[in-house]
């Protein structure tokens, strides 16, 4: 990230994009060699930054850090409970969860003894106790598998370890993935609780490649299942039996002709709608026939992905491939062919698997449900009874809810012939039942709740269940829903394409359990836990305030009264043990670091919507925050449209009365995103708080189009992206300017990432005289090129919003950027496989023909073997980053200790096989020295290979080095 000021001003900051993926923040005088920034011309009014060396940036920079990495992480989080039922026990639960255990540097499998009695006077703080002995979950080098690290990518993780887990509470079985293999072990159940730490056990494998996604089998936890190379697989672990269960992908190396996949997630519906798994276990087991067998299956999503486009990008592991090839479908063109399928496989009393069978469903996918384009959610009823699926269609404007009895799918035929034998035997009155829907002319945002209640005797034609709907009044509310399953008779063997109302229940019931301009939390993963017993539905939301989350109860059977069980004032995090008596919240303000806390629900029997939260125990207290660490301030105001925003303001720390600062406005502002709550900042965004100690003044606004205000409020963006959004970012920066009077307007930089970085062009765009400096991070310049999911659900098909495509696409408008220079920095990572290096790549190619002046910051990075005169050859890394001039590159050389010399290296590069037109090259000893011994200008030769210095004064040898200039696939 960089922030420069002014036009012909000296002073420019950036952030540089370090190895760990956090920034840097350099100062460098953009006119001089002098390591110390130049003032601005002094003028009375202004405020002028502090002038810092080099080192002295750095050591702010490290400071930060080392207060960031004490707290980042370092909360637990997958919560399980599991209740002790021994009565000379002292502990009512046993809680396992995920963490970081002081000193170490990677997450765990941990648990804590929840007491049944606590001292009121006394602040209980559980320890947190290691389950795995002496057990490194990273692999050696950090060495993930490329699935592996894509998966790391699309859920933003950036802890390692052990990330997930699988548990069966029942027998105590813990499965999960560590080291580039599968392990499990177990605690509870029927062997009792262990009391000292224990050694995993390692799964041994046939297969080849990672195990990704392993799951335990609900109905019986000796067998697990998982994915290797894009089929499904399932394993037995007491006796080590594997069985592969569909035979979709070839095992190729070329993704052209091995398009098919089972059981796995695709990249956009893992990057768009939060899914990341492809495949569902059946929670009960058939026992049809004989006793001694028993049926498993599996619900599992079929892909064909030949029609979809690929595309190539640099791979990280240069030694290894030129490049990574992905399906990835840009808007307006064809997405993957989908359908669900059934893998059944039947089991003996020894757990000997007998025979496995892959089923279909009766009639193509396509002709059941001829507008579904995506399956958004899957899963199981409680009962077994039924297969769940959420189905969406293209424009993301209507969803279905529907259900799949297993008996609607046949065992896949060899032909038709036997296809139509098949069908026969599928019963008349088996169809889909759909259940529920939603429509909108808005777009419809996926979540996860739905609870369907298990059906009583007798009452087999109605499905009761809780679902969130956020489109009946615009704001995401909780419903209890009464389906009525009356099929009708249908004969299966005859093809026939059916319509959207073909298998549509009437809904008997439909009840709000909650209402108001406000919303249930349903996306990123929330919950709800219904207590079924005493017939109350817990949520989080945002009743008091849009600001703050907290936990909520509703009675489902007579709702009315909501309670809140959580201190106002936070914003929290919540988990509910599984028999409703306790719940963890994990809550933070703007001024508190973040706290884990335990709380007891206590009261009356005969009332438990009034049970009131008792504080029990700690898990985690709040750090303590830097010492120069001010939160920020939040604001609010109603815009000249008569709508309500929320900011947040960090004042500079040496804000003076009468003095006007530079002030950074940063930005997000698209969808499903919320910047401004009452949590607390000083993680994430502690670079923010680091700017203001600088002397710079930051501010942060949650504009129309960010989330948790309501449809309308997140809508006004439909088909306009880009439009709407700035005219806020400014109203609220004048709001502050005239509130707080030490913003100097006339020195703003703008600036964000991803979406934040493509608003950060669209405002130099639309306010150059508002905005000084954009500093673009990662930015969609082209909405033609970013993919379907997420650009149709916005902006539609590129067919039928042509001038909203490009109205929002800044590299259509570069002509109405400034001409000075100094005003715009890009960054971009070469290896971004969401936001391509196309996006800026196309931009640029667009500023050298309008002419316009910009700066760009890119990273790659390779290691290679460096050969010097009378030495031996060692593992140096190469860094390659691309200048203003076009084709002009800049290769930092070092040493991956960082204990010898660094070379920096320009040069111009044409095509593959020509020579460098220009180089210079200097060394500069180890850090703390002055000495640069600047090398004459030679020419280079340049192989697929290697780089070599004429006079053999040293030689860089290399797998493939490549180098993105106007084509992003030229290589040297």
């Amino acid at each position: 990230m960089a922030v420069e000021y002014g036009r012909g001003s000296r002073l420019q900051f950036s952030f540089l994009p370090s190895s760990e993926g956090e920034a840097r923040m350099t100062a460098v005088d953009t006119l001089s060699d002098s390591s110390e920034v130049v003032e601005m011309e002094d003028v009375p009014s202004q405020f002028q930054v502090q002038k810092h060396s080099w080192d002295g940036l750095r050591d702010i920079i490290h400071s930060s850090r080392k207060y960031s990495g004490m707290i980042v992480n370092k909360a637990p989080h997958d919560f399980q409970f599991v209740r002790k039922t021994e009565e000379s026990s002292p502990h009512s639960h046993r809680l396992y969860y995920l963490g970081m255990p002081y000193g170490s540097r990677e997450n765990s499998l941990l648990y804590s003894e929840i007491p049944k009695k606590v001292r009121k006077e006394a602040l209980l703080l559980l320890s947190w106790k290691q389950m795995l002995d002496h057990f490194q979950a990273t692999p050696h080098h950090g060495m993930y598998s490329r699935e592996e690290e894509l998966l790391r990518e699309r859920k933003r993780l950036g802890v390692f370890g052990i990330t997930s887990y699988d548990f069966h509470s029942e027998s105590g079985l813990f499965l999960f993935q560590a080291s580039n293999s599968l392990f499990h072990c177990r605690d509870g159940g029927k062997n009792g609780f262990m009391v000292s730490p224990m050694k995993p056990l390692e799964i041994k494998t046939q297969c080849s490649g990672p195990r990704m996604d392993p799951k335990i089998c609900p109905a019986d936890p000796a067998f697990f299942s998982f994915i290797n190379n894009n089929d499904l697989w399932v394993a037995n672990i007491e006796t080590g039996e594997e069985r592969r269960l569909t035979y979709c992908h070839k095992g190729l190396s070329n993704v052209l002709d091995d398009p098919k996949s089972a059981g796995v997630a695709t990249f956009v519906i893992q990057e768009e709608f939060d899914r990341f798994t492809g495949y569902w276990w059946c929670p009960t087991a058939a026992t049809e026939g004989s006793e001694d067998l028993k049926t498993l299956r599996i619900l599992y999503e079929e892909v064909d992905e030949s029609e979809v486009e690929i595309i190539h990008v640099p791979s990280p592991a240069l030694e290894e491939r030129k490049t990574d090839s992905y399906r990835y479908p840009r808007t307006g063109s064809k997405n993957p062919k989908i359908t669900l399928k059934l893998a059944e496989f039947k089991t003996d009393s020894k757990g000997k698997i007998v025979c496995a069978q892959d089923k279909e469903l009766v009639q193509p996918f396509a002709a059941l449900f001829p507008t579904v384009e995506y399956i958004a959610r899957a899963g199981w009823t409680r009962d077994g009874k039924f297969a769940w699926a959420m189905f969406l269609d293209r424009p993301q404007q209507r969803l279905q809810l529907v259900l799949l009895p297993p008996a609607l799918f046949i065992p896949v035929p060899e032909n038709e012939e036997q296809r139509a034998e098949f069908a026969k035997t599928v019963p008349e009155n088996v169809q889909p039942f759909v259940i529920y829907e939603e429509t909108t002319d808005v777009w419809i945002n996926v979540h996860d709740i739905f609870y369907p209640f298990i059906q009583p005797e007798g009452e087999e034609e109605e499905l009761c269940f809780i679902r969130a709907n956020e489109c009946k009044t615009g704001f995401c509310h909780l419903y209890r829903v009464t389906a009525l399953l009356k099929p009708g008779s249908h004969d299966w063997g005859q093809p026939c394409v059916h319509t959207e109302d073909d298998f549509k229940c009437p809904i008997k019931e439909e009840v709000a359990l909650t209402a108001g301009e406000w919303e249930v939390l349903a996306r990123h993963g929330s919950k709800i836990w219904v207590n079924e017993a005493t017939k109350l539905v817990y949520f989080q939301g945002t009743k008091d305030t849009p600001l703050e989350h907290h936990l909520y109860v509703v009675s489902y059977e007579c709702p009315g009264e909501i309670v809140r069980l959580t201190s106002p004032g936070f914003s929290h995090s919540c988990s509910m043990s599984q028999n409703f008596d306790m719940f963890i919240s994990h809550y933070s303000s703007v001024s508190t670091p973040p706290c884990v806390h335990i709380y007891k629900l206590s009261g009356s029997e005969d009332d438990p919507l009034h049970k009131q939260p008792k504080f029990w125990a700690s898990m985690m207290e709040a750090a303590s925050c830097p010492p120069d660490y001010v939160p920020p301030e939040i604001f609010h105001f109603r815009t000249q449209s008569d709508v309500e925003l929320y900011g947040m303001v960090y004042k500079p720390h040496d804000v003076q009365p009468g003095k006007k600062h530079p002030t950074v406005l940063f930005v997000y502002g698209g969808p499903q995103v919320q910047l401004v709550n009452n949590s607390f900042k000083g993680i994430k965004y502690l670079r923010l708080n680091t700017l203001a100690s600088l002397g710079y003044a930051v501010v942060v606004i949650d504009g129309r189009g960010s989330c948790q205000r309501g449809l309308k409020f997140e809508g006004a963006l439909k088909n306009q992206m880009g439009q709407v959004e700035i005219e806020d970012q400014v109203e609220g920066l004048h709001y502050v300017a005239e509130k707080y009077g030490f913003i100097d307007l006339s020195r703003v930089a703008i600036h964000g990432w991803s979406y934040g970085g493509f608003l950060s062009l669209m405002g130099l765009i639309c306010k150059p005289n508002v905005f000084k400096i954009a500093i673009a991070g990662a930015p969609v310049t082209v909405w033609m090129a970013y993919d379907t999911g997420y650009t149709e659900r916005y902006m539609d098909v590129p067919e039928n919003n042509q001038q909203g495509y490009e109205a929002g696409s800044v590299a259509l408008h570069v002509e109405k950027l400034p001409n000075e220079p100094n005003r715009l920095l890009i960054l971009h990572g070469f290896l971004d496989e969401n936001v391509h290096f196309f996006h800026t790549n196309f931009l640029v190619s667009q500023l050298i023909r309008a002419g316009k002046p910009y700066q760009l910051q890119g990273d790659y990075s390779c290691t290679f073997t460096y050969s010097a005169q009378g030495g031996t050859n060692e593992q140096w890394q190469m860094n390659v980053g691309t200048s203003e001039d076009n084709g002009l590159f800049s290769c930092t050389i070092w040493r991956p200790q960082g204990k010898s010399y660094l070379f920096f290296t320009q040069f111009k590069a044409e095509v593959k096989g020509a020579k460098i037109e220009y180089a210079m090259a200097y060394s500069q000893a180890a850090a703390g020295a002055q000495s640069d011994i600047p090398l004459k200008q030679e020419e280079f030769e340049i192989t697929d290979t290697a780089v070599s210095h004429r006079e053999g004064k040293f030689r860089f040898e290399l797998s493939k080095l490549v180098i993105v200039a106007k084509n992003p696939r030229d290589e040297l």
